[in-house]
């Protein structure tokens, strides 16, 4: 049989007993005790929403810039790179735009702590050699992208500023995440900061648009006697008690590279590369340099380093990086840079160098 509400079992019953054992015995008292209770609500019901709300703003960027690091980095962008928060930049001195300050980023993680961090700089290359491109790197091409080169891997990437801007320079962006994020949106995020830096500095004749390619990553294999890097006419002397890996990418846009390296843990690694993108560094094509072989100058930084030949009215650059340690697979170094200009050309369809 069910209580009946007014009845001393039923709910209105037992709340006014209740009252009684607390004290609440006249009619003001269980009133006051009913405003208490109500407000009680209230206030639980009050920090609910305001803690909510606290928390909604450190997991987005809703209320937050969308631009940090006096607008060289975009909110919407790193959020894409590092994930969902709330963007902030702590404080520095210099200008990032000119290459005299570098800016720190935060994604806040809210209560739970996942604090995310990426630094943007500016960075420039005098000459193939100071280019900051990793074994490993992928590369993304002008040619591909509208304009837009760079490289990335793990957690780095840099672009170039586009073109109208000096030639060599790049913006990077390095991520302190815990994990390596996406590599295209890391390009992407530099690809970002390198167009706005070239609006602060009023260089560049047009934005760059959003990245959608990357090269793959050079493939490692053992190195082929006959065809060095997969370049018919440059050739090794055998070694017997010797044996070597190349790593090679697929194109040559913006640069082609071949890291060569012993397989046993004392060697170390030499390189060869063909850097096709003339904005990757300063133009050394009028500059009063050294001849080297056939229409090839010297031009690197260190001594016999890096050369320049003119293709189809273009500056391209060959480097031969380390190439004292191949100095047992060639005869010379003057015979491993003949056939390395030779084959080389001819790959990327130079007019004769030699």
């Amino acid at each position: 049989m069910e209580d009946k509400n007014g009845s001393a079992n039923g709910p209105v019953g037992r709340m006014d007993a209740a009252l009684d054992r607390r004290g609440f015995t006249t009619r003001g008292l269980r009133v006051r005790a009913g405003v208490m209770a109500v407000a009680a609500v209230g206030l639980v019901a009050g920090l609910g929403v305001a803690g909510w709300a606290l928390l909604a703003d450190d997991m987005t960027n809703r209320f937050g810039p969308d631009s940090v690091c006096d607008e060289v980095v975009s909110s919407r962008a790193v959020n894409e790179a590092l994930g969902s928060g709330k963007v902030s930049a702590e404080p520095y001195e210099g200008n990032v735009s000119r290459g005299t300050a570098v800016c720190t980023v935060q994604v806040a993680g809210g209560m739970f702590g996942d604090d995310r961090n990426i630094r943007v700089s500016l960075g420039e290359s005098k000459d193939v050699f100071h280019l900051p491109i990793p074994p490993g790197a992928r590369t993304f091409a002008a040619s591909a992208n509208g304009g837009a080169v760079g490289a990335v891997r793990g957690d780095e990437a840099w672009a170039l500023l586009p073109e109208g801007c000096p030639n060599g320079l790049w913006a990077r962006v390095t991520a302190y995440s815990g994990k390596d994020p996406d590599p295209l949106k890391l390009a992407r995020l530099a690809v970002s900061a390198a167009d706005r830096i070239a609006d602060q500095r009023g260089c560049g004749k047009a934005p760059l648009p959003v990245l959608h390619e990357l090269a793959p990553a050079a493939t490692e294999r053992e190195l082929d006697g006959d065809a060095v890097c997969g370049l018919p006419g440059v050739s090794v002397q055998r070694s017997p008690d010797k044996r070597y890996r190349e790593a090679v990418t697929v194109g040559s846009d913006p640069l082609w590279t071949c890291e060569i390296t012993p397989e046993d843990a004392h060697g170390s690694t030499s390189s060869l590369v063909i850097a096709t993108e003339s904005r990757l560094r300063p133009d050394a094509t009028d500059r009063d340099t050294r001849p080297a072989f056939g229409r090839a100058r010297w031009v690197g930084s260190l001594p016999r380093d890096e050369i320049v030949v003119t293709c189809h009215g273009r500056p391209v650059y060959f480097r031969i990086g380390t190439i004292r340690h191949l100095g047992h697979l060639f005869s010379t170094s003057d015979e491993a840079w003949k056939q390395f200009l030779t084959a080389g050309g001819q790959a990327i369809g130079c007019e004769p160098i030699l």
